[in-house]
């Protein structure tokens, strides 16, 4: 939903008057866009939240997955003690494990939508952080929102500061930033994503799937409003570290691959190697600049605590 706010327009001058100076419309325009600032920075720490949990989630069920699949796949060696005289009582439990596994896979592929949906609202609120004039110059309010409706009003109030030295373009920098994080991090999570769903408890097979492959209608819709979809080779750009190019040559995915790699995949989830955990992620210049509004509403105290996972 688009933010938006009324204020009394002022008072109107006789057509011989000189125009208002824009000075009138900034002292109108910048609550207007302190407030619309104050509503996307907690919309990206809700979707914050919103990652953490589904990526928790989707921990869970990758870890539930590997090991219903071991346990299959070492079912014919595992020593049964008195249930091994039980007729085909193997054959059994490997069928109730396949089906396991077929639920782990759906629950899995589900928590990595909700974190690609979570990253995409992240974007959204990088992009909805500049606050518009609205209305017809008929209208008797002056009002404010963060879509624009016209091509002259560029929302950032010509440059000015919204709180203390800090101007639109700075706070959608730094958002951008933060996010970038994600963005990077959700392409590591699809390919980890893409050797789960991988996993078989049948015979090894030949084919498996590719990165190129979608993994759910719609997904490159998606990625492409990430910039996780290239135009040029139709499919997904390959994953990498934070700054640091990528050299991932064509993935295909094995459908048993070695208890240890799957600990290695287990393990790089949880690490979540692209989102700095340890420190804010800002310049010294700019920490302490997003977190719980204090005092004067043009003076924020914000700032982002990564290892409690909210802004604080």
């Amino acid at each position: 939903p688009s933010y938006s706010s009324s204020y009394p327009k002022p008072q109107p001058i006789p057509s011989s008057s000189p125009s208002p100076p824009p000075s009138s419309m900034s002292r109108l325009w910048r609550p207007a866009a302190q407030r619309n600032l104050r509503n996307q920075w907690s919309k990206l720490a809700s979707h914050r939240q919103q990652w953490a949990s589904s990526s928790s989630s989707g921990k869970s069920h990758a870890n539930s997955l590997v090991n219903v699949h071991l346990s299959q796949r070492y079912m014919p060696s595992l020593e049964l003690g008195v249930l091994n005289d039980m007729p085909d009582i193997r054959k059994k439990a490997c069928r109730k494990l396949c089906k396991q596994q077929e639920l782990y896979r759906i629950k899995l592929l589900s928590s990595y939508k909700d974190m690609v949906a979570a990253v995409t609202q992240m974007v959204n609120a990088c992009r909805s952080m500049r606050c518009y004039q609205t209305g017809t110059s008929n209208s008797t309010l002056v009002q404010f929102s963060n879509s624009s409706g016209d091509q002259n009003d560029t929302g950032d109030g010509g440059g000015v500061s919204v709180f203390v030295f800090l101007s639109i373009s700075s706070h959608e920098k730094l958002a951008e930033e933060l996010v970038r994080m994600f963005i990077m991090e959700l392409n590591v999570k699809r390919l980890l994503v893409l050797e789960f769903l991988s996993i078989s408890c049948e015979v090894p097979q030949d084919i498996g799937l590719h990165w190129g492959d979608q993994l759910y209608q719609g997904e490159f819709d998606n990625l492409s409003t990430l910039n996780l979809f290239s135009e040029e080779t139709c499919e997904p750009v390959p994953p990498k570290l934070m700054d640091r190019k990528s050299d991932t040559p064509a993935v295909q995915c094995k459908n048993q691959p070695n208890p240890e790699v799957l600990q290695v995949y287990l393990t790089t989830w949880l690490a979540e190697v692209n989102i700095n955990v340890h420190s804010t992620y800002c310049p010294k210049d700019r920490r302490n600049i997003f977190s719980n509004w204090r005092g004067n509403a043009c003076q924020p105290h914000i700032s982002y605590s990564w290892k409690k996972n909210h802004w604080v």
